[in-house]
């Protein structure tokens, strides 16, 4: 039996699965136009099987603190932070309160960075607290609880709009709208969207892709703490909300917070880093005298309305005492990329979490770190798996279009991608056989043929690829010219 007969029966067995034959018809239909953009191997959307190997959660590096919260205005319950890359600075917003002692009035507080790394509280002059303004506050009063900003960047936003917020007033989330970002108002008086529990972080953002303002707030299910969505064109008349849906077997669990928004690198996709609360659980270290613990858990969507949540951590306690205290874990609002430890390696993202919540000491916020797409691979073990991808199409906008991959692998292990067309029939020139092993750890490794890299013949043609794990991660892949940064 010739090699190109072997190779398609054996493609066609992993492709179809459970001797399931696409027709012709089908096939076309079931192609998806991936053109350039990254492909994010975080659930089963584009992947046709999975043979000895898995999808994988991958959880944070912890790194240093970047934030204490030691200021009069501040205090042992700050928190429902967020933060955003705005042109070459970083902001971080927070609520300023305090639980037990001295306790006052909430604030929201601001801090900014030029790195993500190093913060600092700049005395803003703006709003007086025990008779002096020499603090780092940006506002008082309804919506001080839960303050949440944005960057605005739809391109007809008017310039004394820039930067908008929502915060609850009790009966409501209510607009806010700011033209540099420290100095605010209300956008209406009266709050905007009415529908849900809003005494958390509530969020907003605009999202280019859909041409939409998107909300997603806290109500509750039965008792048990979940998360809407409504969407807006104006950030004033919303729709009517909407309940997440997940995945069918996916537990019901207390999401606190939802921390949801466009992934940086492919903003149609929406990652979410909610803070789940199991009740009725109490630590020892807990003085605040309220039961239940946190962690921080991991999920995404492609459509803002059904998602793929891991059950699986995504950030535990781990070793230090004070995060098995009553709500500490929380993961901060914003993705922001940040220079890697490591010279002349790729740029990673920094995210950040509450520690040493509803203690007599301040509130702290430690940086955390991933891979850029790295919060889900495909894994396999070094005696080897597969991975197979529905039928797809993608573009060549110059010449040197080639196949880059988001991988690492160990020093004995690699990656072959065979390339076969719609019905699963490997092209001669990309057949498993004819792939150079690739090995070594990047965002954006090429796949290289026996007959080299390029890839541009194949492009807008249905295509199917199969790759070959040996010990090795697959986070993400696209078509298209090399840009590590």
């Amino acid at each position: 039996m010739k090699r190109e007969t072997v190779n398609y029966l054996s493609r066609l067995a992993l492709v179809c699965m459970s001797c399931f034959v696409l027709s012709a018809v089908a096939v076309e239909q079931a192609v998806k136009p991936l053109g350039n953009k990254l492909e994010l191997m975080w659930d089963m959307n584009r992947i046709a099987g999975l043979k000895n190997a898995r999808l994988t959660l991958h959880e944070p590096k912890l790194r240093e603190v970047a934030i204490v919260h030691d200021k009069p205005w501040e205090g042992s319950t700050c928190c429902y932070h967020t933060v955003f890359k705005d042109g070459n600075l970083y902001r971080m917003y927070y609520r300023g309160a305090n639980w037990g002692g001295t306790t006052h009035a909430e604030v929201t507080c601001y801090a900014e960075s030029d790195d993500g790394i190093v913060w600092r509280k700049p005395e803003l002059g703006l709003i007086a607290f025990n008779g002096s303004t020499s603090n780092n506050i940006v506002w008082e009063g309804l919506g001080s609880h839960n303050f949440a900003p944005f960057l605005d960047t739809n391109p007809v936003c008017p310039t004394d709009q820039k930067y908008k917020a929502l915060g609850g007033d009790g009966n409501g989330l209510i607009a806010f709208v700011s033209s540099d970002g420290l100095h605010w108002s209300k956008l209406r008086a009266s709050p905007v969207i009415t529908e849900g529990a809003f005494d958390s972080q509530n969020l907003a953002f605009w999202d280019a892709e859909r041409g939409l303002y998107v909300d997603y707030h806290r109500n509750f299910i039965n008792g048990v703490r979940a998360i809407m969505t409504c969407t807006s064109t104006d950030f004033i008349n919303w729709s009517e909300p909407q309940w997440l849906t997940y995945e069918k077997g996916t537990s019901t669990e207390h999401l606190y917070t939802n921390a949801i928004q466009p992934y940086p690198r492919a903003p149609e996709i929406y990652v979410g880093f909610p803070k789940r609360y199991v009740p009725g659980r109490k630590s020892v270290w807990d003085v605040s005298g309220a039961s239940g613990i946190s962690d921080g858990v991991f999920m995404s969507s492609r459509d803002g309305l059904s998602f793929k949540r891991w059950e699986q951590a995504f950030l535990r306690p781990g070793l230090q005492k004070e995060r098995w205290v009553n709500r500490n874990n929380m993961i901060a609002c914003g993705i922001v990329e940040t220079a890697s430890e490591f010279p002349g390696a790729p740029r990673e993202f920094s995210l950040y979490s509450t520690e040493n919540y509803y203690s007599k000491t301040p509130v702290r916020l430690r940086r955390m770190t991933v891979r850029q797409d790295g919060f889900v691979s495909v894994r396999a073990e070094p005696d080897g798996g597969t991975v197979t991808t529905k039928p797809l199409t993608f573009t060549a906008k110059d010449d040197g279009v080639v196949l880059l991959l988001n991988a690492s692998t160990s020093a004995a292990g690699s990656i072959r991608c065979e390339i076969c067309d719609g019905s699963g029939v490997p092209f001669t020139d990309f057949a498993l056989t004819e792939c150079k092993p690739l090995y070594g750890d990047g965002i954006e490794l090429p796949v290289v043929w026996q007959k080299g890299a390029v890839l541009k013949a194949l492009a807008g043609k249905p295509v199917i690829l199969h790759f070959e794990l040996k010990d090795a991660d697959l986070y993400a892949y696209r078509f298209g010219a090399k840009q590590t940064r």
